[in-house]
């Protein structure tokens, strides 16, 4: 697949979107509503169809999440950082599980979708680490990181050279929000 300059344009947004969440900035919302509209249609072109509907989702839950970020922060405009209880990551988890194996039996006998499985479980990781940052979520951070971890072989092999790239990027950004997101609890409490 030839490199394309929609895609370094979404990677570009990519960047701005996470250090602005890292920040915990409301205003990663634009950058992350143009990336995803964009990244849409990249995956979709790579048959990666799971990724192409996440694209979907994301824009849906942006726009929620623009919202409610903006009615939680303080006044310095920052967010309040919040903890899952240990059920509640066991729950968190058993349900990424099994969406994953339910949406990879669905592309793999309905669709074309190159990967099925390995697509769909990005697909559904990522929808929960969204959920999770969505609520301000620390453990939204551990999401992000083994999402990234999956991301990265899988657009490697489909020739998205790029966003490869950027998912290397955005896993060292997810260990760094972490880190930070940490502090400011500590920092908080």
């Amino acid at each position: 697949m030839a490199l394309s300059p929609l895609e370094l344009i979404a990677a570009l947004l990519g960047l701005i979107n996470i250090v602005l969440i890292v920040r915990r900035s409301v205003w990663n919302y634009p950058a992350a509503l143009a990336m995803v509209a964009l990244y849409g249609f990249i995956f979709f072109d790579a048959k990666l169809y799971s990724d192409a509907g996440l694209q979907v989702f994301f824009f849906l839950i942006n726009l929620y999440g623009w919202w409610s970020w903006s009615a939680n922060q303080s006044i310095k405009g920052e967010i309040k950082v919040e903890r899952l209880t240990a059920p509640g990551v066991a729950l968190w988890l058993a349900v990424s599980g099994a969406a994953t194996l339910a949406w990879g039996a669905l592309m793999a006998r309905y669709t074309d979708a190159s990967y099925p499985w390995w697509d769909g479980g990005v697909a559904m990781f990522s929808i929960a680490a969204q959920i999770l940052m969505t609520r301000r979520y620390l453990e939204n951070w551990h999401w992000w990181i083994v999402v990234n971890l999956i991301s990265i072989p899988l657009y490697l092999i489909k020739g998205l050279h790029v966003t490869a790239a950027l998912y290397a990027i955005f896993l060292i950004m997810a260990v760094w929000g972490l880190i930070e997101w940490r502090r400011v609890e500590r920092q908080m409490s």
